[in-house]
């Protein structure tokens, strides 16, 4: 594993290799700290171009506590910025840093950079994946109800966004069953569909369809960072909120999971998001450990890459 760009990359064991060593590196925070530092004498920049708390928090601390260093650069603080095409940039940065964690508006960009840089790359989110969210709601799951094996994940809202779209690749992979709803016009293509090639996936205008019987109700801001402007949108979603009346239709011991930040009265009511407060946050609290272990199953090719120039 050089690089993390999506979850359509991940097989079923790379999966789970991650979200064990996710487990094991929780663990021994919570005992006092990591007897290795697999990222000792590494630098790890981290280029945003989308706003963030939780992801930029977990990663700098998660390099630190791995015994790395990081350096956060922003859109406006690097040529990329100005106009500097993307390769030129992994170029420029593949020969100095140890790898790269990038937020940012394109997949594309990501993969480009991956490949000109030569060094591990990780998708810290874009607009058509955000792979460690995922991971890190796997992991909560694991957690709260013990699997995900042969149970049933309803993701209500906007069916093809960063957060449906990587969840499809989940269930391809692992063994759930996966019920998406989202109004017409915000519904996955056939195109991708086919693509994806899962029966375990089933796309529905009907929120009570996918949440019935479900023992994980999954929701997402109806519009994603970029798209705050789109208020003709929004207003296809007033049928799609995560509220009490929903959650009637759910497996009796369902739990509610938010990658936040939430927009209380929107996708989800604030009576819901407290009374599940303890998975949500829990799946926050997650994004860390999850990036840890993907750190340190990439740390040792950084290593390597950098040693090529000594």
């Amino acid at each position: 594993m050089t690089h993390l760009l999506s979850i359509e990359e991940l097989s079923k064991e790379r999966i789970w290799k991650i979200i064990d060593g996710a487990v094991s590196l929780k663990t021994e925070r919570k005992n006092g700290g990591h007897k290795k530092l697999p990222l000792q004498g590494q630098t790890w920049a981290m280029i945003f171009s989308k706003s963030s708390t939780r992801t930029r928090v977990s990663f700098e601390v998660g390099v630190r506590e791995l015994g790395g260093s990081v350096m956060f650069l922003s859109s406006n603080d690097i040529q990329l910025g100005r106009g500097e095409p993307i390769k030129d940039t992994a170029r420029v940065l593949g020969r100095m840093v140890h790898g790269a964690i990038i937020r940012t508006f394109a997949q594309q960009d990501v993969i480009d950079f991956a490949n000109y840089s030569g060094i591990p790359t990780i998708n810290a989110l874009t607009d058509d994946a955000h792979p460690c969210q995922i991971l890190a709601d796997l992991l909560t799951i694991r957690e709260r109800i013990g699997t995900w094996e042969k149970k049933k994940i309803a993701f209500v809202g906007d069916g093809f966004n960063n957060m449906s779209r990587s969840w499809m690749w989940a269930a391809k992979e692992l063994d759930f069953e996966l019920a998406i709803a989202a109004p017409q016009g915000c519904l996955p293509t056939q195109g991708y569909l086919d693509r994806l090639n899962a029966p375990n996936v089933s796309i529905t205008t009907d929120p009570v369809e996918a949440v019935k019987d479900a023992d994980v109700i999954n929701t997402d801001v109806w519009l994603s960072m970029g798209q705050e402007g789109q208020t003709d949108k929004e207003a296809h979603f007033a049928n799609y909120q995560v509220n009490k009346e929903l959650l009637k239709h759910a497996h009796s011991s369902h739990i509610v999971l938010h990658c936040l930040p939430a927009y209380r009265g929107k996708e989800i009511t604030s009576e819901v998001l407290e009374a599940h407060a303890d998975s949500i946050f829990q799946q926050a609290e997650n994004r860390l450990h999850v990036q840890k272990s993907i750190l340190s199953r990439l740390a040792s090719y950084g290593q390597t890459f950098r040693g090529m120039f000594g």
